[in-house]
C-alpha cells in the first residue's frame, strides 16, 4: 500500500470518526482545520497526563505508598502511548513528504 493511500485512508477514518462524534454537521464535511488541531492537542495532552501519572506513581513507590506492579503498569501504558504518537507522527511526515514529491 503506498503512502498516499495510507494517508488518505487515515484521513477518511478520522473524518468518519469526527462526523460520528458531531452528527449535527452537514454531510459535506464543512469543518474548520481547528478540529484536527484539537484532536492532535488532546492526544498529546493524554500522553503528557499519562507521563505525569507514571511519575507520580514512581515517586509514590519511593515513598512506599505505591505497589511496584502499579508503577510498572503505568510506565508500560505511557510507553505504548508515546510509541503510538511517534508512529503517527512518522506516518504524517512520510505522507507529507510523498505529497510534496507529487508532480503538479
Amino acid at each position: 500500500m503506498s503512502t498516499p493511500t495510507i494517508a488518505s485512508n487515515a484521513y477518511q477514518m478520522a473524518a468518519r470518526l469526527t462526523q460520528q462524534a458531531n452528527p449535527a454537521e452537514d454531510a459535506l464535511g464543512a469543518r474548520n482545520s481547528a478540529d484536527f488541531g484539537q484532536m492532535v492537542q488532546q492526544a498529546v495532552e493524554t500522553v503528557v497526563d499519562q507521563g505525569r501519572a507514571s511519575d507520580q506513581k514512581a515517586v509514590g513507590l519511593v515513598e512506599g505508598k505505591t505497589d511496584v506492579v502499579d508503577v510498572v503498569t503505568a510506565i508500560a501504558e505511557t510507553e505504548v502511548a508515546l510509541e503510538t504518537m511517534v508512529t503517527v507522527r512518522d506516518r504524517v511526515i512520510s505522507a507529507y513528504e510523498e505529497i510534496m514529491r507529487m508532480p503538479i
